[in-house]
């Protein structure tokens, strides 16, 4: 348990207290949303989000690891994980391609962590997954296609 945050709390009255905060104007609830990129969630297209992401054409690379299924009995529930092993690592993006919405999470890496992201996505069909890592200002990814059955039926 993180004790800071514990007395952080304490000192300042939990929850209430920032209710308080934002209710005064000292801070805005709008800055959580900042860091949020609505243009790369919305893009329908591998191109498009890219684009939105200031990716361009990632190069391919084999430090860039993603685990998953090879077939996915349950599209709603599909594992999903991104190693990278490229040094300065800043951010992981998943990205699924047959879906309404292309990208289905960011995940900023803060320095000197270990760049090992897990989540659960949902796909509704068979579809190449994307992992794209941004490491020292560079764009790089990988691909991995999971079929998804319907009733275990294949895909």
């Amino acid at each position: 348990m993180n004790i800071q945050r514990r007395d952080t709390l304490k000192a300042g009255g939990g929850l209430g207290m920032l209710g308080l905060l934002v209710a005064a104007g000292l801070i805005r609830p709008e800055l959580a949303e900042a860091a949020w990129n609505k243009g790369a969630f919305d893009a329908k297209s591998l191109d498009a989000a890219m684009a939105a992401m200031g990716a361009g054409k990632p190069a391919e690379s084999a430090d860039v690891q993603i685990a998953a299924p090879d077939i996915a009995e349950n599209g709603a529930v599909v594992p999903v994980g991104v190693v990278s092993n490229l040094p300065k690592t800043e951010q992981i993006s998943i990205m699924i391609e047959k879906n309404p919405n292309m990208l289905a999470a960011t995940f900023d890496i803060p320095e000197g962590t270990i760049a090992d992201v897990q989540t659960r996505v949902k796909m509704g069909q068979t579809s190449d997954i994307y992992a794209v890592v941004k490491a020292d200002g560079k764009f790089y990814m990988s691909k991995k296609e999971v079929k998804v059955t319907l009733g275990g039926c294949g895909g």
